[in-house]
């Protein structure tokens, strides 16, 4: 093993300024990188996304948007319970009537009406604006003219944000419950109304059933289905029928595929799990016997990993594109699927409960609501849509004393943000970075060419505590081919051991970085350890191996469009067989540093 030369140590001496942070730009768009992006879709992905870009180029929408609409059909759904409002609203009635529309931390002056192509903003902004979730903090009357509105002045034309496929989704939905279940009564009142909402919805359908999204597949393609599922539940007749079926075919396609045997949503993001956890709820809950056989297992399942996700502050660990407010926290949705269910949530372990979902590749513990651990020795999302994944493989989140300590980057925006890059890079993770290079080739907003494979994970619960271990392939796309090895050891008074190794066949630099959540502050820090302030009080982290410890600048984006200063220790070593590791405990400077002494005696 090197040492490392005194100008390294000098350079990541902790007594210097903590060294800034350095957003990257992207990669440009190379032939190795289409390749090795491409070669992992599926032929029928490939195939959609030709027939989709020849569809642009000769459909006319504004001749489909002409074409004749049936009579509005009566309701053909009895929903078990209230629709349940879809994620916390920035958006109050007041607020709006003002003209003042707030998506993602961003307050944009739209007027009332909107204006509802407002380029100037981000996609994903536009979006959202599209969605009408804020229909839910509306009274009918405001409620009927801004759809009325939309009906009017944001027709189906060539370039239209709000018609396509996602944000159509997400808007039938929110229609749907807002019209025709919590101010069902107003709309029956109202057929001038009812017949206008009815020919829209139609079109909006019929324009998604030409527009289904199997070129992305993933969550996109699920909204899709359930879209579908959820609207034509809603009505009675032949073209609801057929939109009601059409959204079953897909789900019982994609349903086995992207909820995991442990209940995890496919991509691997907790704020996904949300999300697809509450359409499948709003399904179940129309009251219709076929959705109800369809999602009634998976549901189960989701539910008691969503149990697992839960934080002790009650949001989930950001893991990939993970942002809290986002969607409806966990136990809101756990709730409301028991009341759909008729029956009571298992209530969450209030002592030591060790848990694994393997095939998501989450493990971790919690002590109640005083401890929580949850790592990540998953691969870099499903191979034929990583677009949510991040440089997080061996990465973790702790929480001690209830409160979030070392914490995960988060999401800040899409759109070619330059926090996107940063978030979903590794040196954004709690992790081991080599040479200063991502364990995948993260390119463009979701594109990812090659990418880590965890190999010989294991896992096993021990008397106080689990111990996990495992290694990637991630860096053996580089120059001597690196490989990185790292064991978790837990211990259930609050006490994280992990040990790194990396080896290659020339030396390499390996940078272990633990990121502060911004509420930490480093209270005293010499050349291996560290004791730091937390809000509940204090913990420490003590170092091990041949290398030099370090503080470097970073961001914290646990929300979109929200960026938060907060501070990485970062622990380099240099060699061709690195061994390096460190304990975070929450008893004392002792316990941590004597558990980090004995990491590589044996």
């Amino acid at each position: 093993m090197n040492e490392p030369t005194e100008a390294t140590e000098r350079k990541n001496s902790p007594a210097s300024p903590p060294r800034t942070i350095e957003l990257r730009a992207p990669p440009r768009p190379t032939a190795a990188l289409w390749f090795h992006t491409v070669r992992q879709l599926r032929y029928a992905q490939l195939q959609s996304l030709v027939i989709q870009r020849l569809r642009r180029t000769i459909e006319r929408p504004e001749r489909f948007s002409g074409r004749a609409v049936t009579a509005a059909p009566p309701l053909g759904w009895a929903p078990r319970y209230e629709f349940l409002p879809p994620g916390p609203q920035d958006n109050t009635e007041g607020s709006l009537l003002q003209g003042s529309f707030c998506f993602l931390h961003q307050t944009a002056p739209l007027g009332w009406p909107p204006a509802w192509s407002p380029r100037q903003l981000s996609r994903l902004w536009e979006y959202n604006l599209h969605y009408f979730e804020y229909l839910w903090a509306l009274g009918f009357e405001s409620a009927r003219f801004l759809a009325r509105d939309w009906i009017a002045r944001h027709r189906l034309d060539r370039g239209a944000v709000g018609w396509e496929p996602y944000p159509t989704s997400n808007r039938l939905m929110n229609w749907c419950g807002v019209f025709f279940a919590r101010y069902a009564d107003e709309v029956e009142s109202d057929p001038e109304f009812r017949e206008e909402l009815w020919s829209s919805i139609c079109l909006q359908s019929e324009w998604l059933l030409r527009r289904i999204e199997t070129h992305l597949m993933g969550n996109h393609l699920l909204e899709n289905a359930v879209a579908l599922a959820f609207c034509g539940t809603c009505f009675a007749g032949e073209d609801a029928q057929r939109w009601k079926q059409a959204g079953i075919e897909l789900l019982t396609a994609e349903l086995p595929e992207q909820i995991l045997q442990d209940g995890c949503h496919f991509e691997q993001s907790p704020m996904y799990q949300l999300r697809v956890f509450y359409a499948l709820t709003a399904l179940l809950n129309t009251g219709d016997a076929e959705l109800r056989q369809l999602v009634n297992e998976p549901l189960e399942r989701m539910q008691g990993a969503l149990r697992r996700l839960r934080h002790p502050d009650g949001g989930i660990p950001l893991l990939g594109d993970s942002a809290l407010s986002m969607y409806n926290e966990p136990g809101e949705l756990l709730d409301w699927w028991s009341r759909v269910c008729g029956r009571g949530v298992p209530p969450t372990p209030a002592g030591r409960e060790i848990f694994s979902l393997p095939q998501a590749g989450y493990y971790g513990a919690r002590r109640g609501d005083d401890h929580y651990l949850i790592c990540d020795a998953g691969p870099t999302g499903p191979r034929q849509q990583p677009g949510h994944a991040h440089g997080d493989v061996f990465s973790f989140e702790l929480s001690l004393g209830g409160r979030r300590v070392i914490c995960d980057s988060g999401v800040h925006g899409y759109d070619e943000d330059p926090l996107r890059g940063h978030c979903r890079s590794t040196r954004a993770h709690n992790t081991v970075e080599i040479d200063s290079e991502d364990q995948a080739e993260f390119w463009a907003t979701f594109r990812v060419a090659r990418r880590a494979t965890p190999h010989d994970v294991q896992w096993e619960a021990t008397d106080d505590g689990f111990r996990l271990s495992g290694w990637h392939d991630g860096y053996q796309r580089l120059r001597g081919s690196p490989r990185h090895y790292r064991q978790f050891t837990w211990h259930e008074r609050g006490a994280l051991l992990v040990e790194d190794r990396i080896s290659c066949a020339r030396p390499v630099r390996a940078d272990s970085r633990l990121h502060l959540h911004p509420d930490c502050r480093v209270a005293d820090c010499d050349e291996r350890t560290v004791r730091i302030d937390a809000s509940w009080g204090e913990f420490y982290v003590a170092f091990a191996g041949h290398g030099r410890l370090g503080l470097e600048s970073s961001v914290y984006c646990p929300e979109f469009g929200v960026r938060l200063e907060n501070l990485a220790l970062v622990f380099s070593s240099t060699g061709t067989n690195v061994e390096m590791g460190f304990c975070i405990s929450g008893e004392s400077l002792d316990d941590a540093r004597s558990l980090s002494d004995a990491l590589f005696l044996s």
